[in-house]
């Protein structure tokens, strides 16, 4: 199946469902299909879930595709924490096929529908905390996350690596084109809603037209980054020592290099250029940090000359609600300029997950693998 097909899925059988779908108990059939992570250097174990319970404002997705994230590598490589047994994935395109008794909206207040297209958040927030009500629903203090929780009764279907997703309520859920392939479609919820924060925070409410941008790391967060800030006007400049890498950024918007500009934003997305980001951005510039999630080696910082060249250091993990939404409309308007529909190498079948995430981790790797259920 290619990225962009889009799988029929059969309707599922709802107890005392109301004319909109809208049920507590669903049940399956056939059973939704999960593939659980039980430890490194162990095979992905099936797992069948074959009805689920859904909450007031919960939402079923069949799932079309979902795409390996770096940090789906990471963790079946060991170098990520993660609970166990888990369902990976966390970047997933599907359809509403089943809504809880009280309903759900999509951002921006509109009803969710049976039948809807849609992509999630990664991150799931209570919308009342402190950290939420500031903006920062990404650090909520109760905080879930889709693809990072260990599986538990009622949270079996909790990552993208299945059949179906059971999304809760505080998820950030956005209707997507019908005309959109799935391929470009399933990053979103990581990728390119990550990017487009992080193009946010370092524009910090001006234009980008004319704006030399430098942006370290060709993975598909910085090419994202790059695209985004190439569409407003900026001058896009990105740097990776994969010469592969750094040639396709030009089809994302980069220019050729200029050794002598000295860029005023900096984006970060690799994790093993802080020092350079920090040495080569202009006086007054800004530098985000994205890349450096995963433990990397500590980093000296010379304040004096921060605080000297009135920078701003930032950083960004994860998004919040506006960013994916913000993302989808991109893609929509814009993605058709990038070749976002490329990022895709391959589609393996969900029952050949460890193949894919092998494929993934190879050193030549595309810039995403994709993951069908059916």
């Amino acid at each position: 199946m290619r990225a962009g097909l889009r799988a029929a899925s059969r309707p599922p059988r709802t107890r005392d469902a109301d004319a909109d779908g809208r049920s507590g108990d669903v049940v399956l059939r056939p059973a939704a299909a999960t593939m659980a992570f039980v430890g490194v250097d162990h095979p992905h174990e099936p797992v069948a879930v074959p009805g689920v319970t859904l909450a007031p404002e919960d939402v079923l997705v069949a799932i079309e595709l979902s795409t390996v994230c770096g940090s789906d590598v990471h963790t079946v490589q060991g170098r990520r924490p993660a609970p166990t047994p888990i369902v990976l994935g966390h970047e997933s395109v599907g359809r509403v096929i089943a809504i809880g008794a009280a309903g759900a909206q999509a951002v921006g207040g509109t009803p969710l529908r049976v039948g809807d297209r849609v992509v999630w958040s990664v991150t799931v927030s209570c919308g009342a905390c402190d950290r939420c009500e500031a903006g920062m629903t990404q650090k909520c203090r109760d905080l879930g996350k889709y693809g990072h929780e260990r599986i538990a009764p009622r949270r079996e279907l909790t990552g993208g690596f299945a059949s179906h997703a059971q999304l809760r309520r505080g998820t950030a859920l956005v209707r997507v084109p019908e005309a959109l392939p799935a391929g470009v479609l399933a990053p979103a919820s990581c990728a390119t809603a990550t990017a487009m924060a992080a193009i946010d925070r370092a524009a910090q409410g001006r234009a980008l037209h004319g704006v030399r941008v430098r942006i370290h790391g060709a993975g598909l967060v910085g090419l994202s980054a790059a695209a985004i800030a190439a569409s407003r006007g900026a001058q896009v400049e990105v740097r990776d020592p994969n010469p592969k890498r750094a040639a396709l950024a030009e089809r994302f918007g980069a220019r050729a290099s200029d050794p002598t500009a000295e860029p005023d934003i900096v984006v970060e997305a690799c994790g093993h250029a802080v020092s350079s980001a920090l040495t080569d951005v202009a006086v007054g510039g800004t530098v985000v940090l994205v890349g450096s999630v995963f433990p990397a080696d500590p980093v000296p910082m010379d304040a004096e000359s921060i605080v000297r060249r009135m920078l701003t250091v930032t950083g960004v993990h994860n998004y919040a609600a506006g960013h994916l939404a913000d993302a989808v409309t991109f893609l929509e308007r814009h993605g058709a300029a990038y070749p976002f529909d490329e990022v895709v190498g391959a589609v393996h079948p969900l029952t050949h997950l460890d193949a894919a995430l092998a494929a993934a981790a190879a050193p030549d790797a595309p810039l995403r693998i994709g993951i069908a259920p059916r």
